[in-house]
């Protein structure tokens, strides 16, 4: 078995993006082409600058990525998919990939990014529930499971309106 230290982190590269298909593939399976979030990443494409891989020599084994959205007419992110291979879950490659996706959109001056995801596994890295119809995507989503951090003070506040691709 491969230690935690052998797994590096990188910022996502263009040579990266069938791994990155293959793990989506894995985790998620053909249903998440169903999913609201996927309409999202339909309208705008990811940003390769605040997206990052884990790796274990050239493997992806790990992967994160972020889209720039609008919601209601003002800029936002949207994180996903976050995808680990099945052998390497429970070793800290998706904590470490939300943490360099959050920093690395700080410092990209980004003010606050939503999800679809598990709010259990997500309230670790300061992510909450959004106010019932506050932010509306382009299909069906579960409230509870429609979360947003603040990447700076007031980050959040006033957050509302239709996900759409930023302009």
């Amino acid at each position: 078995m491969l230690l935690f230290s052998d797994i590096r982190y990188a910022p996502e590269a263009r040579e990266h993006d069938a791994d990155i298909l293959d793990i989506c593939e894995e985790a998620f399976g053909p249903g998440r082409f169903a999913r609201a979030a996927e309409r999202v990443r339909e309208m705008a494409p990811h940003a390769p600058e605040l997206s990052f891989v884990a790796l274990i020599g050239d493997a992806v084994v790990g992967a994160v990525r972020q889209v720039p959205i609008s919601i209601g007419g003002r800029p936002a992110l949207m994180l996903g998919p976050l995808a680990v291979r099945p052998g390497f879950k429970g070793r800290g490659a998706g904590r470490a990939l939300m943490r360099l996706a959050a920093q690395a959109a700080r410092e990209a001056g980004e003010s606050a990014t939503i999800l679809v995801g598990d709010a259990p596994y997500y309230a670790q890295f300061g992510y909450r529930a959004l106010p019932e119809g506050s932010v509306l995507m382009p299909g069906p989503v579960d409230p509870r499971r429609l979360l947003g951090l603040a990447l700076r003070e007031g980050g959040l506040d006033g957050l509302a309106g239709r996900v759409g691709p930023r302009r």
